[in-house]
């Protein structure tokens, strides 16, 4: 068996695959990250209820990944491949979660996937993938003229550019807050919530959801986004209105700096339940608005991936492929 992990700010999603049963895992359990003090404590209480041999294991953390080892971004964890080796027994690797997701895009049937902008028919090359979360993952898929070949970034973490006025505002807010104003910080679930408080605090502070009303106390974000689409909530839909344009913003820097004529795809937990907004012409707009490059940017497929597993998945078809041509965990993956 194939033990797979996607490890997130939010939640830690572990899993048990056979290589032959197909792409659904035999066992599959999701925890709250935060309320573990690592990634060991969560394999115990995995294994202490799911036990028998595994193979190799695979997790892919939200976070830069060198030498197998990760210090999170949005969790007080570190994460090293040797330690968890140790718990389970069996060769174990660390990749960036983007990249594991990278790796579950061959995963997908059609039915898991949402088209924003067809593109050229003959599109091919490079891919993007972007998706905002508790963070903004970046990764890219290198077409070597046979195979794509997932890489990691920490691109989410480039500095905010702003596009207009209003952005201009709101970086200089931000800037109150924070050393270094990044992509994440406005492309993200905090990020969302960062967008609403902000309209809230120069606009219509009297129009604030009020905590006691919100049903995910917990989840400010999804709040928002609840508002918003529903329209109950005029800032909130301005807010989440922003978002999308900045999220397409973000996703067109990111689909020309890796030259992604072979596409684009967006992740994460935020964008299946924002369709509505991602379908709107504003997330494309801002997407496509770069200038001379426009017509590139036309000719490049959009998806939006509506499987939350696939990095789930990638992690595990990793796993398999260094397992099938018996890589040490120090030995890269040609």
């Amino acid at each position: 068996m194939i033990l797979a992990g996607d490890i997130g700010g939010t939640h830690t999603r572990l899993a048990l695959f056979e290589p032959d049963a197909g792409r659904d895992a035999i066992v599959e359990q999701v925890y709250r990250s935060g309320e573990h003090a690592g990634l060991e404590a969560i394999l115990e209480v995995f294994r202490r209820a799911h036990r028998g041999a595994v193979a190799a294991a695979c997790f892919g953390v939200a976070g830069p990944v060198r030498d197998n080892r990760c210090v999170t971004t949005n969790l007080p964890w570190v994460v090293e491949a040797g330690a968890l080796s140790t718990v389970l027994g069996a060769p174990t690797w660390l990749i960036n979660d983007l990249e594991a997701c990278a790796y579950g895009l061959a995963t997908l049937g059609p039915a898991d996937v949402e088209t924003l902008q067809p593109g050229c028919p003959a599109a091919a090359g490079n891919v993007a993938l972007i998706a905002a979360g508790t963070g903004l993952g970046e990764a890219g898929l290198y077409w070597d003229g046979t195979s794509h070949r997932p890489f990691a970034t920490e691109g989410g973490h480039t500095s905010f550019a702003p596009a207009c006025e209003d952005d201009d505002a709101l970086l200089r807010w931000l800037r109150r807050r924070h050393t270094h104003v990044s992509w994440e910080r406005v492309v993200s679930g905090p990020g969302l919530v960062t967008i609403y408080e902000f309209l809230c605090t120069t606009r219509a502070p009297q129009d604030a959801i009020p905590p006691d009303e919100d049903r995910d106390a917990e989840d400010p974000a999804a709040a928002i986004s609840r508002a918003a689409l529903s329209g109950t909530n005029a800032l909130a839909v301005a807010a989440l209105e922003w978002f999308v344009r900045l999220y397409g913003a973000e996703a067109g820097n990111l689909a020309l700096k890796v030259m992604a004529t072979g596409g684009v795809w967006l992740g994460g937990g935020i964008a299946p339940r924002i369709l509505p907004q991602l379908r709107s012409e504003s997330f494309l707009r801002a997407f496509r608005s770069k200038g001379r490059m426009q017509s590139l940017l036309e000719a490049m497929p959009v998806h939006v991936i509506l499987d939350d597993r696939t990095a789930l998945r990638g992690a595990a078809r990793y796993a398999l492929l260094r397992v099938e041509r018996r890589l040490e965990p120090s030995e890269a993956l040609p």
